[in-house]
């Protein structure tokens, strides 16, 4: 049986050029060159004219560092998927506070930008440095007080914890200074070690170590302190204020559809899951002979569509209603995933409220397991 079509639709845009890659940091990047940038911009142009995406409903931009682009080549990428998608209702940028300077945060006003996303992780000199990250605490206030002029719709920062050499002290005084300066969102991600970057050299050769207690200790620490000042929590590493969640991040959870242009940018649409090519070069390639590279392909059937739905959406605070999910797909929830919830609850790590099951605060903390159980049970 194929796959229904999705209603939601979202378009992602990688911006590979980095100035520098933090030592934690495994998405795709490039040395920003003026030549590199150049055929990247014409590229991106030919790529949507070649695959239009149609109307979307949300954008995001991330990186690399969207915003270590100059201002006029903002511009140039805004009117491209302007032209392309229209303007979306929420449109997302990411930045870093040393590439963030008010001509670009005007021009990204101008094109029609919302919601913007700072990676501040730290506001600790020794936290930051254990991240390798090349901003200091000044530059992040400089950039907040930017972007608190330039008066977008929607304002997030990203923090992370469990750094190494960070305890409970220096991650509630990084909360609490950024809850200070009255952020709409929140995101809060533990760090996670992932091949190929400094970070995991270091965890290989002993120099720092994972602590899964302390892990879980800040985990219920961040979703209290955050609760109690405002922040409601809809995803296990997301909160915020009323009416500030990102839609974006909700289409692709809830298994909505979705575009990606760029090199490594990933796509869920037309049925088929798909990666553009981490290399500049072979994408460009690809975009200027008229056939764009497509990686990883997989044709989607509804049985997969509902089994990442339900994977994706017990991550979500309000849980999954598993039948309507499998009346949206057409197609049975398997005997198994009945069985794997009822356990669930026996455990003591999952509730029931009304038709959506849900994980507790110590579901939450075995997300990443449940998943993996959930996903047994459709193999």
């Amino acid at each position: 049986m194929s796959a229904p079509v999705q209603s939601a639709t979202a378009l992602y845009l990688h911006v590979p050029f980095c100035a520098s890659s933090c030592d934690f940091c495994s998405f795709y990047q490039e040395q920003p060159k003026r030549g590199e940038i150049d055929r990247y911009l014409a590229a991106i142009e030919r790529e949507m004219e070649l695959h239009p995406p149609g109307r979307v409903e949300t954008a995001f931009w991330g990186g690399g560092t969207p915003g270590l682009l100059p201002a006029e080549d903002l511009l140039r990428l805004g009117h491209a998927m302007t032209k392309a998608a229209g303007r979306p209702g929420e449109w997302t940028v990411e930045l870093a506070p040393s590439s963030v300077r008010a001509d670009k945060l005007a021009a990204l006003k101008e094109i029609g930008v919302t919601r913007v996303s700072m990676g501040v992780q730290s506001f600790d000199d020794v936290t930051l440095d254990a991240l390798g990250r090349r901003h200091s605490p000044k530059q992040i206030m400089e950039a907040w007080e930017l972007i608190e002029a330039a008066g977008f719709a929607s304002r997030n920062l990203d923090l992370i914890f469990a750094i190494p050499g960070q305890d409970e002290k220096r991650w509630t005084d990084d909360l609490y200074r950024a809850m200070e300066l009255k952020p709409d969102h929140l995101s809060t991600y533990c760090l996670t070690f992932e091949e190929d970057t400094a970070m995991f050299v270091k965890l290989s050769q002993g120099k720092v170590k994972i602590d899964r207690e302390l892990e879980a200790f800040l985990y219920r620490r961040t979703w209290e302190t955050l609760a109690e000042n405002g922040y409601a929590q809809y995803e296990t590493s997301n909160f915020a204020q009323a009416g500030h969640a990102c839609r974006h991040n909700l289409i692709t959870w809830e298994m909505g559809s979705w575009i990606g242009y760029g090199p490594s940018a990933a796509s869920q649409w037309g049925h088929v899951r798909w990666t553009n090519p981490a290399n500049l070069d072979q994408w460009v390639k690809g975009i200027e002979a008229g056939q764009p590279v497509r990686e990883q392909a997989k044709a989607l059937s509804a049985r997969d569509l509902l089994c990442d739905a339900l994977v994706f959406g017990l991550r979500l605070n309000e849980g999954v209603d598993p039948f309507a999910l499998a009346e949206r797909f057409e197609t049975p929830l398997p005997q198994g995933i009945r069985e794997l919830f009822a356990d669930l609850i026996e455990e003591e790590i999952m509730e029931l409220a009304g038709t959506r099951f849900r994980l507790n605060g110590e579901g939450r903390l075995r997300a990443d397991a449940v998943g993996v159980a959930v996903l047994e049970k459709f193999d």
